[in-house]
């Protein structure tokens, strides 16, 4: 358990706070490029690490995020007009460009040189893979931003959804392989299952043995389970500085994908799942489960409770992005129904709901410090420490944390694979890990048991 000092300085990304100043070295996810569609169009309130902004596109395309408050007497410039390269303070009329250069004050008179002498707070943004990024720190020129495959992808898909909770509830949930087998598939049964893919030994033996460790880029997990008499199955997952998860879920020599747990303040956290194709085109469906192909062969959107969730429209509210309808006012669309029949382990809609209903349960900020951790926390206990002491060294020693200037240290994978007993869970798989590398398919499938379901 964490001391209730090590809780704070872990959840408190505010400014001025240790974590919310580590999360100023790195680029982070501010917004989807399509909430921004068109030059000149509406603003977009953003709350991001404790701080109330407006994302703006202006005529030439680019993307400004600035200071929700006018540097005149407080305005907000939410209400401003977005014209001609800059947003306009409806209130006096001051304008301002995406640097924060006031570059009209016509409210004052024509020989004045004050528009010269204010500034507007902004951060720097950048757009890539259908996302704008941004950079809140101190840095003249900001590091480059962190090599991150699925982004970096011409298909990258990129979708968001707002969590109630503290961002590390939330990124916890990913670093948490055993809950897979009970929260998301405790309803299945072996019968359920094909023999020899990777949902047979989940279910086959629900609770994994583990090792960890640190790496460059943040911490590395292999969740082991017995397959064949010489072999394991290996889930791997890795959390990746300062909010970034890559879950074990498919095929570890083909997944390219990662998710962001970004936090718009120490209540509220924005959730970025970034995808691309698998690499070379190998795709396989390692974890495919009987019921899911019934349900396919069906029509049914349902998939075996994996599900479809529903989102409610935006609105321009600071926390009005990207909800789902299903949430703690209507208990998340729970159907106990569908426990009886067998249907779901929870009655929860769907596994990001699942997920999204157990992390805002425990409130807007759990007090760690209640907790009794078991051998299956290892990877969230590792990674807390990781974060912590980063924080902590660079608060009083001014160590850059990292991975903030070595982008190359983003270039990972996760997923499954079956190892030889013998061998070294990640000596043995340190270039399956690698991203930008595509295998023939049948490498991959030697690497899942040569095994899909018929």
């Amino acid at each position: 358990m964490l001391s209730k000092e090590d809780n704070e300085l872990l959840c408190r990304v505010g400014p001025g706070t240790p974590m919310g100043d580590l999360m100023r070295q790195y680029w982070i996810p501010a917004a989807r490029s399509d909430e921004l569609p068109a030059p000149n169009g509406p603003p977009l309130r953003v709350r991001l690490l404790g701080e109330s902004l407006i994302a703006f596109r202006v005529t030439s395309g680019k993307v400004g995020l600035i200071a929700n408050s006018c540097p005149h007497r407080g305005a907000s410039l939410f209400y401003g007009r977005n014209e001609a390269e800059g947003l306009r303070c409806v209130y006096h009329g001051w304008k301002f460009d995406v640097t924060g250069a006031c570059v009209d004050m016509p409210s004052e008179p024509p020989e004045s040189n004050f528009k010269h002498k204010v500034r507007a707070v902004t951060y720097p943004c950048v757009e890539r893979g259908g996302i704008i990024w941004t950079y809140m720190g101190t840095r003249e020129t900001p590091p480059p931003l962190p090599d991150l495959e699925a982004n970096m992808h011409p298909e990258c898909r990129v979708t968001t959804m707002i969590r109630d909770c503290n961002y590390m509830q939330a990124l916890e949930g990913d670093i948490d392989t055993v809950h897979f087998a009970f929260l998301h598939m405790g309803h299945l049964t072996l019968e359920d299952t094909y023999e020899g893919n990777f949902l047979h030994y989940q279910v086959k033996e629900r609770a994994p043995r583990y090792a960890v460790t640190d790496t460059e880029f943040g911490t590395c997990y292999g969740a082991y389970r017995p397959a064949e008499a010489d072999t394991y199955y290996w889930r791997f997952a890795n959390f990746l500085f300062p909010c970034y998860t890559q879950i074990p879920p498919g095929t570890l020599a083909v997944n390219r994908g990662f998710r962001a747990w970004v936090p718009m303040d120490d209540e509220h956290t924005m959730f970025f799942g970034i995808a691309a194709p698998p690499a070379g085109g190998v795709t396989v469906f390692p974890e495919r489960s009987k019921r899911q192909d019934v349900d396919a062969r069906r029509g049914s959107s349902q998939r075996a409770g994996l599900g479809i969730t529903e989102m409610l429209p935006d609105t321009t509210d600071w926390y009005g992005r990207s909800r789902p309808k299903a949430d703690a006012s209507n208990d998340y669309l729970l159907d106990r129904e569908k426990v009886q029949r067998g249907e779901s382990f929870t009655g929860l809609p769907s596994v990001v709901l699942e997920d999204q209903a157990i992390t805002e349960s425990m409130g807007p900020i759990y007090n760690r410090s209640q907790e009794h951790l078991g051998t299956s926390d290892i990877m969230i206990i590792r990674t807390r420490l990781r974060l912590i002491r980063a924080a902590q060294a660079l608060r009083d020693k001014g160590e850059i944390p990292p991975g903030v200037d070595q982008p190359e240290f983003y270039r990972q994978r996760s997923g499954g694979v079956i190892l030889p007993r013998s061998v070294d869970w990640f000596e043995a798989t340190r270039d399956l890990r690698r991203a930008f590398v595509e295998y023939p398919e049948e490498f991959v499938l030697e690497t899942i048991g040569e095994r899909r379901p018929t």
